[in-house]
């Protein structure tokens, strides 16, 4: 009798092991992952990277031609700004320095605008050790480090930090200020993160006049050394200036406000110019699992299955099920035998 039960809690028990094993193939939730069976993922067509999509639209929209020279986006008083509550975006880890012209010509009023603008930029950020890092150079004819990437990890005292910025008044050193940023913020020991971290650099000019030094050369060196530049001229700025610092496409990296008291309205645009796209949300045909990977995003099976080798769909693993039929096998022979032992006992 002793022997028919055990046999009967062995089969059990290989079928609790078959229900808790469908469980974990089909049930929970990994961060940043999408399941292929979500009701809310539909099916697209494979995209192994999302580099066709255009966040800049809106920019060309605005842009005005002058013969065959395409002139950076303009914001005016009464433009809207845009509403980015139901696009598939998401703040994606930089390491991001303001290089800001507190100059002369930088009313006290305007500057405050600038600092506003400034905080209003982190709020869209996600800011952490692990996710954006934000510092900032202050400048006119000399050049001031407010604070290194590494020091603020978190909102509230970056934005702290940001309120007691003061400006400078005289001159505007803008290449000296390049060259600073370039030389002692985007390094390791100033915060930066490795390149082989993927973590992209970006720098963002805001200024309302023109260099009094050389922009070319060394705006220049710091793309060339992987530093991606945004400028933002006002008001009086020179627009030469501005597209000689600019990263290309210069219609996607210079912009242009009438006045400081409408530069917030660039909040927006930058926010969708710097975030990542969710590119499992945007649509995916994985078999099991979607894993976004910055602007692309690859597919995952769930355990005990393979990537087959188009990359999307998932084999259950040969060894498993190989395992799963012995396993089956073994335990209804056990059971037969002892039934058969059992009666023949009687």
């Amino acid at each position: 009798m002793r022997s028919l039960i055990g046999g009967l809690v062995c089969c059990m028990s290989f079928l609790t092991l078959e229900v808790q094993a469908t469980y974990r193939l089909y049930g929970g939730y990994h961060p940043r992952q999408h399941h292929a069976d979500s009701p809310n993922v539909p099916p697209q067509t494979f995209q192994r990277s999302i580099q066709q999509q255009q966040p800049f639209q809106s920019v060309q929209q605005g842009q005005q031609h002058i013969g065959n020279v395409q002139q950076p986006a303009q914001f005016s008083q009464n433009q809207r700004t845009i509403d980015l509550g139901e696009t598939h975006c998401k703040s994606r880890p930089l390491d991001l320095v303001f290089i800001i012209d507190s100059s002369r010509s930088v009313r006290p009023q305007e500057f405050e605008k600038v600092k506003i603008f400034l905080a209003d930029m982190v709020d869209t950020l996600e800011v952490g050790a692990d996710a954006t890092r934000v510092a900032v150079v202050n400048y006119a004819s000399t050049v001031k480090i407010e604070f290194l990437l590494k020091t603020y990890f978190d909102k509230p005292g970056l934005k702290a930090a940001l309120a007691r910025i003061e400006s400078l008044a005289a001159g505007t050193m803008t290449g000296l200020a390049i060259k600073t940023a370039m030389e002692e913020t985007f390094t390791e020991e100033s915060g930066a993160r490795l390149t082989n971290k993927n973590i992209a650099k970006v720098a963002i000019i805001v200024t309302d006049g023109r260099p009094q030094d050389t922009v070319e050369v060394v705006a220049a060196t710091a793309r060339a050394a992987g530093i991606e530049i945004y400028a933002v001229g006002v008001d009086r700025a020179d627009m030469k200036s501005l597209r000689l610092m600019a990263s290309l496409p210069l219609d996607e990296h210079v912009f242009y406000v009438e006045t400081y008291g409408v530069i917030e309205k660039l909040t927006s645009k930058f926010r969708e110019t710097l975030c990542g796209v969710d590119a499992c949300a945007l649509g995916h045909d994985c078999d099991h699992i979607c894993v976004n990977n910055n602007n692309s995003y690859t597919c995952k099976c769930r355990e005990g299955y393979t990537l087959n080798a188009d990359k999307k769909t998932c084999s259950q693993d040969a060894n498993e099920m190989s395992g799963n039929e012995l396993s089956e096998d073994a335990c209804m022979y056990d059971l037969s035998r002892k039934v058969t032992q059992f009666g023949r006992s009687r």
